[in-house]
């Protein structure tokens, strides 16, 4: 039961690139989910979950004595629902929330590789990917903003 939470369904065996696939089922799952709950459901839902993966990551860690192992993507699924749940919930704004993530959440600028490397355990794990997540958000509404203010959605549209 803790792999199938941790792997977010398994989708963290993925032999290649687990990270982004974990996100991108984070976010085809967040997608379905905000078409039926507001966004402060997710919200919530994406606490609780950081609350029980920090413990879960913990033990997780020490069966397997290694740490952030590639395969749990639960730390991917709550990064993503924050980005979503701070942009709001237009297809643009998730799928410019789901790159922002993952070229924060790759890349780790700033704050976020310095929780990476100084944070150990489940709090370490999930720590970079929630500061990644809230910082996708941000960016995403940022960029949403000046897309509307500039009218580009006069020649764009999705």
């Amino acid at each position: 039961m803790r792999k199938l939470f941790l792997t977010f369904f398994y989708t963290g065996l993925s032999p290649y690139a687990p990270g982004t696939i974990g996100s991108i089922a984070a976010a085809i799952a967040g997608y379905f989910f905000l078409q039926y709950l507001p966004i402060s459901t997710l919200t919530l839902f994406s606490i609780l979950i950081t609350a029980i993966a920090v413990k879960e990551i913990d033990i997780y860690e020490k069966e397997h004595n290694s740490h952030d192992p590639k395969e749990i993507v639960i730390d991917e699924v709550v990064g993503v629902w924050l980005a979503f749940a701070l942009s709001s919930a237009t297809i643009f704004q998730m799928l410019l929330s789901l790159v922002f993530f993952r070229i924060y959440d790759i890349w780790k600028p700033s704050i976020i590789g310095k929780v990476d490397k100084e944070y150990k355990g489940g709090l370490g794990v999930m720590g970079d990917d929630i500061i990644a997540g809230v910082l996708a958000g941000v960016s995403s509404a940022l960029v949403y903003q000046v897309y509307t203010y500039l009218k580009l959605q006069d020649y764009i549209t999705f």
